[in-house]
């Protein structure tokens, strides 16, 4: 039978890394076809050839315009490209040139790799989650698993630090894994125990990592330079190029060292300038408090305090820093535990992931030793959605606002179930815009696309329930999955996902579709929301749908239905009124904001109208019983739900 080896690849903005597990469980890092343990995430087009790597950066200086670096923190969104030779490279391109090179690495060691397990940051959205996978197939692999970066340094630690083989712990152990990496910073609050690892809560910032630092000492050098010589060498992109790598080498010295030099070349003039440890940390001082707030606010969100974390677990090449390591201390009041290496420890952890997901298959116990396959098997992980997941609809005052039914820190897989209605007889399509919240409190959210709820049973009266069920998978992707309850048939879900990901809502009104299609408004429903344990894994993302990604097959119908079927109850989510015509929910008067379509079928009689079980007052009836008494909460009156719209004064 064919075997299928264990292998995990950290996906790096400066450097990458792969692993795989020997026979005995542990993890090796496996080098790239220059003999390195780690690869600069980097690359260079050698007319139509793209070389990664060490060779790549080589010619930074050289080329800088057919070189490019960081493709991470550009990761989802569609927007950005390189344009080389003519050709347009997205970072989903890049990725997988990057990616290929390390899975050819591994392939020249382990044989055929059409699986492997891919770190992303905590905070990366779906959006973005899904570039990574279809990065990774573009790179040959077939399989994708994802783990997020603190879990695989929490699994590093537990299975590495302590052991495949330790004893039991006495009592559950808490830590907070603090990975500050070249392009991000993720933090994690993670239990652990003898035979599982939670995460309880995380949070981050996917635009602070050490990039930041470099381009301090980048100013430094810059600003001396110009009052030296009066140019300055940031405006030249190989003087930049030249300047960057020396800023990053120094950058390392000053970890070790209490002073460096970075030499600066422009314009035929070179100067070579002292930066000392403390000038260096005075002017990142901003980007440090930026680190503390972050770690403030895992804690306080989470109500935790620092008595509740028994280790405080650093990783990640920025973490080397003097500064963020005394800032650490200083917040903890704890030593830091640095056993992890700080540029192969994520790797090694997705190595440890994917020999859990190998560990009972049958297949799998041929490349395992007994003592480790049976130990990989025990482990159990379980992470959380460090996002929230809802709808967006409009408040009173006519402005987009997230509607979110699966808070942050949820653990996973879990779904939320939403009840809509049809307003027409025979209505054969609902649409629904599914929104992630941003990247921190103090980010905006992020919308993933339309949703369009297709294929609906025939001849439906006006008013029938449609049930939608929003899921993260384990892997934190997002799903969508509808059933018509009456009849039990499913009908197609598919995320059309928006052009512009760059994470902020879209303000302009999209234009009226004339399809003479209708959308659906929202039924009440007393069984709304409810999480759920367990979850098969997702279908993987093919590397052809680039262009229209579907978020469901009929498989992870399927898989959804099941998840909505085994719900419990909840208490219900509050009622949306959308437009008839374009979907977007109304305002005030029920009047579409977007596209100034307003109510035109004819009033029936009460008594005539279809209302579903359990709705109090029609909708005409309720528009003349006066303005709601609570706006944050739908009322109940003797059991009934009354049919309050968040948007109907």
């Amino acid at each position: 039978m064919k075997q299928t080896q264990a292998v995990g690849i950290d996906l790096g903005t400066t450097y990458s890394c792969v692993a795989s597990l020997n026979e005995y469980g542990q993890p090796v890092t496996i080098p790239n076809q220059e003999g390195e343990l780690a690869t600069p995430s980097v690359v260079f087009f050698d007319e139509d050839m793209p070389i990664v790597g060490t060779e790549a950066l080589r010619h930074a200086v050289s080329q800088p315009d057919r070189v490019v670096q960081h493709a991470k923190r550009f990761m989802g969104d569609e927007q950005k490209f390189w344009k080389i030779g003519g050709t347009r490279y997205s970072p989903v391109h890049i990725s997988g040139m990057i990616l290929r090179k390390l899975v050819a690495a591994a392939q020249e060691r382990l044989g055929e790799v059409r699986e492997a397990v891919i770190t992303v940051p905590a905070q990366f959205s779906d959006v973005q989650r899904h570039a990574t996978i279809q990065a990774g197939h573009a790179a040959g692999l077939e399989r994708i698993e994802m783990i997020n970066e603190p879990v695989a340094a929490a699994l590093c630690h537990v299975l590495g630090h302590e052991g495949l083989a330790f004893t039991e712990l006495a009592i559950d152990q808490q830590l907070l894994v603090y990975d500050l990496g070249g392009g991000t910073i993720d933090l994690a609050v993670v239990k652990y125990s003898s035979d599982a690892v939670r995460v309880v809560a995380s949070d981050g910032d996917l635009e602070l990592g050490g990039l930041d630092w470099t381009n301090v000492l980048v100013n430094l050098a810059a600003e001396r330079f110009l009052d030296d010589v009066g140019e300055d060498p940031r405006g030249d992109k190989e003087s930049l190029q030249h300047l960057l790598l020396e800023a990053e080498q120094a950058k390392r010295s000053l970890s070790v060292r209490p002073r460096t030099a970075i030499t600066v070349l422009h314009q035929g003039h070179r100067r070579t300038f002292q930066i000392e440890q403390a000038e260096f940390e005075q002017a990142s001082r901003k980007l440090v408090t930026r680190c503390e707030d972050v770690t403030r606010r895992i804690l306080k969100d989470n109500k935790f305090g620092w008595a509740h974390i028994d280790v405080v677990l650093t990783t990640g090449g920025a973490s080397r820093m003097p500064m963020i390591r005394a800032s650490l201390k200083k917040l903890s009041g704890r030593t830091l535990n640095s056993t992890l290496s700080p540029d192969q420890s994520i790797a090694h952890g997705a190595a440890y992931y994917a020999g859990m997901l190998l560990a009972n298959q049958q297949y799998a116990r041929t490349v395992f030793n007994s003592q480790a396959s049976s130990r990989l098997a025990q482990i159990r992980q379980q992470s959380v959605n460090a996002r929230a997941l809802g709808i967006l609809i409009r408040d009173e005052s006519g402005e987009r606002q997230p509607h979110y039914l699966i808070p942050a820190n949820t653990p996973l897989p879990v779904s939320r179930t939403h009840v809509f209605g049809t307003v027409v007889d025979n209505q054969r399509r609902v649409r629904v815009r599914i929104v992630e919240s941003g990247a921190g409190s103090d980010r905006p959210p992020v919308v993933l696309g339309d949703c369009h709820i297709s294929q609906l049973p025939p001849n439906l009266p006006e008013g029938s329930r449609i049930e939608v069920t929003i899921s993260y998978d384990r892997n934190a992707r997002v799903h969508v999955a509808a059933i018509e309850p009456e009849s039990g048939v499913s009908a197609e879900a598919e995320l059309i996902r928006r052009e512009n990901l760059a994470g902020q809502l879209e303000e302009q009104a999209e234009p009226v579709e004339s399809t003479g299609e209708q959308v659906g408004f929202e039924l009440p429903t007393a069984q709304a929301a409810t999480s759920v344990a367990g979850s098969a894994a997702s279908p993987a993302v093919k590397a052809e749908s680039a262009r229209a990604p579907v978020s469901s097959t009929t498989a992870a119908l399927q898989e959804l239905s099941a998840l909505a079927s085994s719900a419990t109850t909840a208490e219900p989510d509050q009622p949306i009124l959308l437009c008839d015509r374009c979907g977007e929910p109304l305002g005030r008067g029920g009047r579409c904001q977007a596209c100034g379509h307003g109510p035109t079928r004819k009033k029936e009689p009460a008594k005539k109208r279809r209302r579903p079980a359990g709705t109090g007052k029609s909708p005409a009836a309720k528009k003349k019983s006066g303005p709601r008494p609570d706006a944050g909460r739908r009322p109940r009156n003797s059991g009934e739900d009354e049919f309050w719209s968040l948007i109907d004064g």
